[in-house]
């Protein structure tokens, strides 16, 4: 008997607070203390190039609710699906108010995307590119000083153009002495890849292979001064064999 009254207590226990809980859960839900009234109430740090708009845009489901309801994990994935956020945190401020911190991507280069109308016409779009490989729509207000991509697409497989991205971040960073000499990187070959440098005031197209780029530049700029000389009008070279130029243009023989 002692025992039948002792299990019925705790189970009179449990019940009080399954009840407490549910008057809670359903006081936090529908008090209006709690409710999110509108984007006024969504404070975000963070952004330099990332449309506000689109970034308060992501709780719009959420306004005249209380922020008790708002799926965390969900609005964060909303926020990961604008091109120019790399990470974000959300956060409840209560009573009813939303913190968002927003990390952007940075673009390394430009991109000269190609495309086709509805026609069949040829197209190109120029956009930004980050070192994962992901495309960021230019800003309304931004200066960028950066070298121009070609050899991607927005066609290709994400994990494609994320590679030959890559291949020419590596190259950026390895000759980062001579970048604002490049003008145009070509990673159609990412194998192969092609820059255009400027020496001396002319626009020239180096092909630098797949590694050892710094020393490769370097050597070829040290010499250039009279290469330039002796073959004034060639403009293409071949550096991927080491310690060895070839001028692909401009002479009858470029060895």
């Amino acid at each position: 008997m002692r025992r039948a009254l002792l299990w019925a207590g705790v189970a009179l226990a449990v019940l009080a607070v399954l009840a407490g809980a549910y008057q809670v859960d359903e006081f936090l839900a529908s008090n209006a203390h709690f409710i999110l009234a509108g984007s006024a109430d969504v404070t975000v740090e963070g952004i330099v190039y990332a449309p506000r708009a689109e970034v308060v845009g992501a709780f719009a489901r959420d306004f005249g609710r209380s922020v008790y309801l708002m799926p965390l994990a969900e609005r964060r994935r909303n926020l990961l699906g604008i091109d120019w956020v790399r990470d974000a945190t959300v956060s409840r401020r209560w009573p009813n108010r939303v913190a968002v911190r927003i990390f952007e991507r940075t673009p390394i280069v430009f991109a000269v995307l190609p495309g086709v109308t509805s026609k069949g016409w040829a197209v190109s779009e120029t956009a930004l590119i980050d070192a994962d490989g992901v495309i960021l729509r230019p800003p309304a207000r931004g200066r960028f000083s950066l070298p121009v991509l070609f050899g991607v697409s927005r066609q290709e497989a994400p994990e494609e153009r994320r590679e030959r991205v890559r291949r020419a971040f590596e190259m950026i960073r390895e000759v980062q002495a001579y970048t604002g000499q490049i003008s145009e990187i070509d990673v159609s070959d990412p194998e192969n890849l092609t820059i255009t440098e400027v020496a001396e005031g002319r626009p020239l197209r180096l092909r630098l292979g797949n590694r050892n780029y710094l020393p490769r530049l370097g050597n070829f700029l040290s010499h250039y001064p009279d290469i330039g000389r002796r073959l004034p009008n060639a403009r293409t070279f071949d550096l991927r064999l080491d310690d060895h130029i070839t001028a692909q243009d401009g002479a009858a023989n470029g060895r």
